[in-house]
This record gives structure tokens, sequence and C-alpha cells, in this order.
């Protein structure tokens, strides 16, 4: 088959495969409907993920329906509807007993799929612990509304889930990019009393403003100054999502004292920690890659319509013309938030 591949360091190519058989008795074998370009492809591409290894099939944001299962699968059956998360996890380890699914101590534990292990850019994907790493779709919510429930979607939910948000919060989210819209989305589940988005790009500020008009809205230069003029001097949640350059000083520097700042952004290079500035301020940071075992309950929410991030796909693609999904994508052409791939 053909598969959309890691060649090496910044080329990614069509390459010819073999079809993906069951390897254990927990196995899954997929068949793709859809799939995604996800900045952590780009990741991957530019050299930033050490462990990705070269040769696999990328992707992990995907969607479609199950052919095949090991003996050991009991959650899911051949011609059952699924998302695939991004991470995989054996669901009996120390970590994964406590819900932190992202350190899962098996071998292919964590994220593997399109990063270790071959990914969901191809017609078939093999997913380790399937009964874990699949979720069935509930009836009446299609691919579109499913597809990003693995990843950014899961990331989202996570980075709310973490900061501990009160209806009595100012919830800051940095970023209005996928991931962000994802968080802001889950923070408002939370019912907070204000939700601010900064984003420096003008037309992700206007896609954030159309979409979520309960959120106020603005622009990097002004976010210092809102934030200051909060009643508690600052954010009392705060969601990077972003991963700029400055960014991650942004986050700190918005809290108010003894605030929560959750860091979701995966960064290029290493972020400054400037504890004697923040001397005081008594910050709590949470960090780190999601733990995405809430898929279940986020497609519930989705069945019930209270969440919906399929407005974020503004472009679809076949699958002869992945490669001009990574461009329009990764260089943010002609309005993208999130492209779509139908295999």
């Amino acid at each position: 088959m053909r598969a959309y591949t890691y060649i090496e360091k910044g080329r990614f190519g069509f390459t010819e495969k073999p079809e993906p058989s069951l390897a254990a008795d927990t196995d899954a074998i997929v068949r793709v409907t859809l799939t995604s370009v996800c900045t952590s492809d780009l990741h991957i591409k530019h050299g930033s993920v050490p462990r990705a290894i070269p040769g696999i099939t990328v992707g992990h944001e995907a969607v479609g329906v199950v052919l095949a299962v090991g003996s050991a699968v009991r959650k899911v059956r051949p011609g059952d509807r699924v998302t695939v998360n991004v991470e995989t996890f054996c669901g009996e380890c120390f970590f994964c007993k406590r819900g932190y699914v992202n350190n899962c101590a098996s071998h292919d534990g964590g994220w593997a799929i399109g990063c270790r292990i071959d990914g969901t850019q191809a017609p078939l994907v093999r997913v380790p612990y399937a009964d874990n790493g699949l979720d069935k779709i509930p009836d009446g919510v299609s691919d579109e509304q499913a597809l990003f429930t693995g990843d950014i979607l899961s990331t989202g939910y996570w980075a709310a889930k973490i900061s501990e948000i009160s209806q009595d919060d100012t919830v800051l989210v940095l970023g209005a990019g996928p991931t962000g819209i994802c968080a802001l989305q889950c923070v408002l589940l939370y019912s907070p009393s204000r939700a601010i988005v900064c984003e420096k790009d003008p037309l992700r500020r206007a896609f954030a403003k159309k979409l979520y008009p309960q959120a106020l809205v603005c622009a990097p230069e002004e976010v210092t100054e809102i934030c200051r003029s909060l009643p508690r001097g600052g954010a009392d949640r705060v969601i990077e999502a972003a991963g700029a350059d400055d960014t991650f000083s942004l986050a700190w520097q918005c809290a108010r004292p003894n605030a929560v700042v959750s860091v979701v952004a995966l960064y290029d290079k290493p972020q400054i920690l400037p504890l004697p500035d923040m001397y005081g301020k008594n910050l709590v940071f949470k960090t780190g890659g999601v733990d995405g075992c809430d898929c279940a309950e986020i497609l519930r929410l989705i069945a019930d319509g209270r969440i919906d991030v399929s407005p974020l796909i503004t472009h679809t693609f076949g699958f002869d013309d992945i490669e001009k999904a990574y461009d329009v994508f990764e260089n943010k052409r002609d309005g993208v938030i999130k492209t779509a791939v139908k295999i």
C-alpha cells in the first residue's frame, strides 16, 4: 500500500509498504477514512522530535472502520466506526492506572502512532492496545466531527481539566490555532466568568470572534494590559497552547499570583523559567503531553451537541494531494485552520 512517510529530516514522501497485520492479540487493524495534518507532524519533519523514527508512516489524527481485531480485544469489532487515539497505552502499568497514559510504561506506550510505529496517513493502520486506543463513534456523529477526538481535542479537554477551572475564574487561552480553539471549547464547558483568547494572526482572531462571541479575543500587544486590569491583577487560569517564542513568557506574566498555568504547547526550542522575576507570584505550572484517556466522554459531548470542532476543518484534500495539504497547513495559506485528508 502507499503510505506517507518520514524519509529523513526535512523530507516526507510517498513510499510503498506492506499492509499491516495483527502483531499481538490486543491489536486492531483500522481502515482509515479521514486523517489530518497536525503541527506535531511538522515538528517531526523539521527534526524537533528526536524519538521519531525515519521510515515510519506519519500521522496520528484519524477516524476509520475496524477491519480486524486480535483475540483479546473486547470493546471494538470489525465494522465499528472508531476514532484513533494519538497515544497507545496498556491500561495496566503504574502510570495507566492513575490516568497518566502519556507515560505508559509499555514499549509502545505514549505517543507511538506516527512517531515510533506506522501512523494514519495510509489506507490501513495497526493500533496496539486497541481496547484503549480506539473509541466507537456514536451514531449521528460524522467523521469530521470525530476527527480530532484522539489528539487536539483530547489535548484541549485535558488542558481545561488540569487547570482546575471554577465558575468564578477568568481563563486566558494563548493561541487561537487548532489546539487553542479546542481548549477554548472545553474551557467553556466549565462556564467560567470570563474567557480571553490571545492570538497574533488577525485571520485567526476573526475566526475565533465569529465562532465564540462569548470570549474576549485580543492580540498579544493587548493581552498583558487586559490581564493586569482584571480585579485580581491577572488571569486565574492560563492555558498556553501556542508554542511561539514569547508565549511562555506571556503565560506567566498574564497570570495572577497563585494562578495555575497549564502549558500544553510543543516548543521547537527550550524555554526560560526566570524564577527571580516571578518570585512571589507562587504560580503552579502544569506541563507536558496530553493524557488522552477521556475520548469516550468527549465523543458523548460531541453527540450531545456540547462540543463541535468540525468548523476547524477549513480545507479537505484527497490522499493523492496530501503534500498540498501539508503545504497549505504549514504555510498558513488561504486562511487555513486545519486540513483533512480523505483516504
